[in-house]
């Protein structure tokens, strides 16, 4: 099925259609194998589009490179990774480009695929992968690195497939999934290869939410963002600070930490529009200050 048919059958099939036909369009005209772009309709969500749709958004070198661009550009409320093409997510490295590259080569690629998503996974706003596809490998470990996993019910591939294949996952596949899973998930899905469907992904706990049945991840990801989007940036940022400090540090410098990120708020404009809001009987209006 060709991206133009497909974005016509999401259009007239699906009430969120007016999203999902966005990717392809945007996807026909920009070049870019990664890239920025707002949201139509959804003031502040931005998405991080993946664009490699005839290699199922491989990583190659050039795809890396301006997703770490991107990555150095994102200043937004709420940030969806996704692909630009339905029923597809990213399915790993490019093994085909791998091929022909030297071992100096491979070495630079992975210590860059590490602080992409090093990058990816310290931003200050709440990110959500779109899985629409197979999640492979390093297609995974970016799904990991994202605060929020949505996938879509019929996926079936997802996984780390490595061991397979003569290696290990070299991007945080065994420090991300074993900080999220647990230690003996992490060995299973990681010593057996296998491939999860989203809904042994969801049971798993690899991902958080399923799209609905006639729907896609990506749908499920602009409501998530949404909802998420509604709370003042300030908060969400502080809270997304103090959630992710808690695994390096004890309870009582955890406490600590948060009561400081909490005082920090105190002063903003947002809070002040919070308070009046609630005495006024109205959705607050955040700006961010």
């Amino acid at each position: 099925m060709n991206t133009i048919h497909s974005a016509r059958l999401i259009r007239s099939t699906s009430p969120w259609g007016k999203f999902c036909s966005q990717r392809f369009s945007t996807a026909l005209s920009n070049s870019r194998q990664a890239f920025l772009e707002p949201l139509e309709g959804k003031t502040g969500i931005t998405c991080l589009s993946l664009n490699r749709p005839q290699s199922k958004n491989a990583i190659s070198t050039t795809l890396l490179k301006e997703l770490l661009e991107s990555l150095d550009t994102a200043h937004i409320r709420v940030l969806i990774l996704r692909s630009t093409s339905v029923d597809s997510f990213c399915a790993g490295a490019d093994l085909i480009e791998r091929r022909s590259m030297s071992q100096a080569q491979v070495s630079k690629f992975l210590s860059d695929l590490r602080a992409a998503l090093g990058k990816l996974e310290t931003l200050p706003m709440p990110t959500i992968a779109a899985i629409d596809g197979p999640a492979l490998g390093g297609g995974l470990e970016l799904g990991l690195a994202c605060d929020l996993r949505v996938a879509g019910r019929n996926v079936t591939k997802i996984g780390l497939p490595e061991t397979s294949l003569g290696i290990i996952p070299g991007a945080g596949g065994t420090q991300r999934a074993t900080r999220l899973i647990g230690v003996a998930r992490a060995k299973d899905l990681i010593f057996t290869a296998r491939m999860l469907s989203s809904t042994e992904a969801l049971d798993w706990g690899l991902v958080d939410y399923l799209s609905s049945p006639q729907s896609h991840a990506f749908e499920r990801a602009v409501e998530l963002a949404s909802q998420i989007g509604n709370n003042a940036p300030l908060a969400l940022r502080a809270a997304k600070q103090a959630i992710s400090r808690s695994e390096d540090l004890a309870l009582e410098p955890g406490l600590d930490f948060e009561r400081a990120s909490y005082e920090t708020l105190l002063s903003t404009q947002d809070r002040m529009e919070a308070l009046v809001a609630f005495k006024e009987k109205r959705r607050p209006v955040f700006k961010g200050e």
